[in-house]
C-alpha cells in the first residue's frame, strides 16, 4: 500500500536518541579518539618521559629527542619505544571519555547557573573535568610512566604487583596532585581554547582544522613544568639521587635548586611534539565520531 503524498513521515532515529544512547555515544566517541591519537603518538611520550628523567638531582649536557631515540632503538631494540602502551591505551578510553565527555556538561551547568559561556567559565569546566578523570585514573598514569623507564619485559599486572608489593597501595596515588593541576590546565587551556579558536576560525576562514593546533600549543605551554613535576614524583625510585620529593612543591624547588629552571622544560619539545597531533587527532577523529553518532560538533 503506498502512502499518499499528505502522510506525515517519520525520521528515521539517531543512535544518539535517549540518555542512556546518548550518554554511551558522547563518553565513547571522547575515549575513542583520544585512544586512537594515543596509539599515534605512545613513542613520543616514552622519549618525553625519558628525557624528563635526565640527570635527575644534577646539572650536565642533556641528550636530545633524537639521541635518546637513537639509544633507545640501539640498546633496547624499536619495541622499547611502546613500553607501557597497554595501560596507556586502557588509561586514555577512561581519562579520555572523562576528561572531553565531562567538558560539556559542565560548560552548559555554568550556562544554566550563571547565564554565561564565556572563555573563563569554559576555563573552569575543563578544569574540573580534567582533574577528576585523572584523580580516577592516576593508577594506570603510574604504571604507564613506570614501565616507560623498565629496561625489563615486565607486563602492566607484573609491575601492578611489583608496586603494590613494595611501595604499598598509596604509591598507585603518586603525583596525584600535579597530575590533577597538569590534566586540569591541560584541558582548559586545550577545550576552552578550541571552543574559542573553531568559532573565530568559522567566522573568519575555512580553516575549522586550525583550531585543533593552536590548542596543542596552548596545552603544552601550560603544562611542560607540571607534567615533568609529575613524572619526578610518580617515579620516585628511579631518581633517589635527587632526594625524596615530599609533594609536588618541595619537587619544584629541588629541580631549579640542583638542576636549574631550565630544567622544569626538560622534554619539553617533546611534549610538543606529542602534544600537538596528539591534540588535533583527538579532536579531528572526535568530532567525525560524533558525526557518525548523530551528534553535534563540539
Amino acid at each position: 500500500m503506498q502512502l499518499g503524498s499528505g502522510d506525515a513521515r517519520q525520521p528515521a532515529p539517531t543512535p544518539a536518541q535517549g540518555p542512556g544512547p546518548y550518554a554511551l555515544y558522547h563518553f565513547g566517541t571522547s575515549g575513542g579518539a583520544v585512544a586512537t591519537a594515543t596509539a599515534v603518538t605512545h613513542p613520543l611520550d616514552v622519549i618525553k618521559v625519558r628525557l624528563q628523567m635526565q640527570l635527575a638531582g644534577q646539572r650536565g649536557n642533556l641528550a636530545g629527542m633524537g639521541t635518546i631515540f637513537t639509544q633507545m632503538v640501539e640498546r633496547e631494540g624499536p619495541r622499547s619505544l611502546y613500553l607501557g602502551l597497554a595501560p596507556s591505551l586502557t588509561r586514555s578510553v577512561v581519562y579520555g571519555g572523562l576528561r572531553l565527555g565531562l567538558y560539556e556538561p559542565c560548560k552548559y551547568i555554568c550556562s544554566y547557573a550563571f547565564g554565561s559561556m564565556n572563555f573563563a567559565f569554559k576555563f573552569a569546566s575543563g578544569v574540573v573535568a580534567g582533574a577528576f578523570a585523572t584523580a580516577l585514573t592516576n593508577p594506570m598514569e603510574v604504571l604507564k610512566v613506570r614501565l616507560q623507564m623498565s629496561t625489563s619485559s615486565t607486563s602492566a599486572v607484573g609491575e601492578l604487583r611489583k608496586v603494590v608489593a613494595q611501595e604499598g597501595l598509596k604509591a598507585l596515588w603518586k603525583g596525584v596532585g600535579p597530575a590533577m593541576t597538569r590534566a586540569g590546565c591541560l584541558t582548559a587551556s586545550q577545550m576552552a581554547t578550541y571552543d574559542e579558536a573553531k568559532q573565530a576560525l568559522l567566522k573568519w576562514t575555512p580553516l575549522e582544522e586550525g583550531s585543533s593546533c593552536i590548542a596543542g600549543a596552548a596545552g603544552t605551554l601550560a603544562t611542560a613544568p607540571v607534567d615533568m613535576i609529575k613524572t619526578r614524583l610518580m617515579l620516585q625510585q628511579e631518581s633517589k639521587g635527587a632526594g625524596v620529593y615530599r609533594n609536588g612543591f618541595h619537587c619544584a624547588y629541588q629541580v631549579v635548586l640542583t638542576e636549574g629552571a631550565k630544567s622544569l622544560y626538560k622534554g619539553g619539545f617533546a611534549t610538543f611534539a606529542r602534544l600537538g597531533p596528539q591534540t588535533t587527532i583527538t579532536f579531528v577523529v572526535c568530532e567525525k565520531l560524533r558525526e557518525l553518532a548523530g551528534m553535534k560538533a563540539i
